[in-house]
This record gives structure tokens, C-alpha cells and sequence, in this order.
């Protein structure tokens, strides 16, 4: 076999590095964290190493997601939900809205590490986010999405969540 499709140092026995992911946040923007989120990625960081340290061959399967739990919580701001009265959308609210149609959804502000869009948890860098943040109850707040502009009422801002997960 060629030169070209082995490595250099094959005889060795060290593994290959692993590529650290790219940050989805643009430089200089600050990846902030829910205290729960924090919680959770740590968590998975542990049981993640604790599976390596147990089972060598499945480590390479991990490592990338390793490096990637390391970097985002080496970099966390981890937010504090704000004093009440919760009268504004804030980092890590659960807000209900309502849409022109009557519908109500819930919608938490969560960092980009945390996003579960089953769970109606979204980015606080996405275009709904950005529209409700700084918000209060009874405002309604505009923000385009790819089939046009919406519009939505605040019904309810909630940390309650956050507070109970100390």
C-alpha cells in the first residue's frame, strides 16, 4: 500500500488527533447557559469520560463529542434567572405566547448548547428569541420567518423552572 494512505507515525500507537468542532457563535459573542443546561452538559461530559475510561475502544467514538462538551463549557457564561417581578423576557424565561390565529405556545431562551426544538426551547440568537426578548406581558412582538412576518402576544413570562432545578 502507498505512503499516501497510511500515516506517518502509524507505528506509534498514538491515535490520531482529534479535530475540535467549530463554534457555531460568531467571535467575541458569549455562549451563555442556563444553570440547568450547564448542569446537563456537564453531566453527559462525565458519563461520556467515565464510558471511555471503561471501555477504550468505544472511546474514539466519543472523543469528538468530548471536545465539544470541554469547549462549550469552557466558555459558558452560565445566567442567573433575574429577580422577580418577572415583568420582561429575560435569558432562560418560558414565555407563552399567542399567535394571530389564537393558538398559545410555550417558547424557553436558551443558549445555543441547549437547543430541543421539541421542547419548544430555542436559541437566544434565533429570530423568535430576539423578538421576544425584553418583552412584557401583553406586548406584541413581530419577527419574520421564511413564510413571512408573525406576530405574537405575551402571555406569560415563567422562571419558576429555573429556580425549582436548584
Amino acid at each position: 500500500m502507498s505512503k499516501a494512505f497510511t500515516r506517518e507515525s502509524d507505528d506509534s500507537g498514538e491515535s490520531p488527533a482529534v479535530s475540535r468542532p467549530v463554534s457555531t457563535l460568531p467571535p467575541g459573542v458569549k455562549n451563555y447557559l442556563t444553570r440547568d443546561g450547564a448542569e446537563r452538559l456537564r453531566k453527559e461530559l462525565h458519563d461520556l469520560v467515565e464510558i471511555g475510561a471503561k471501555d477504550a475502544g468505544r472511546l474514539a467514538s466519543v472523543e469528538q463529542r468530548i471536545a465539544l462538551l470541554q469547549a462549550s463549557l469552557g466558555s459558558a457564561v452560565v445566567v442567573e434567572p433575574p429577580p422577580r417581578p418577572w415583568d420582561r423576557v429575560r435569558f432562560g424565561a418560558t414565555v407563552r405566547v399567542r399567535e394571530r390565529n389564537g393558538n398559545e405556545a410555550k417558547y424557553r431562551i436558551v443558549g445555543i448548547d441547549e437547543i430541543d426544538v421539541d421542547r419548544g426551547w430555542v436559541s437566544w440568537r434565533s429570530p423568535i428569541a430576539t423578538a421576544l426578548l425584553n418583552a412584557r406581558v401583553g406586548q406584541r412582538v413581530r419577527f419574520r420567518t421564511p413564510a413571512g412576518e408573525e406576530e405574537l402576544e405575551i402571555v406569560n413570562i415563567d422562571y419558576e423552572s429555573l429556580i425549582s432545578n436548584r
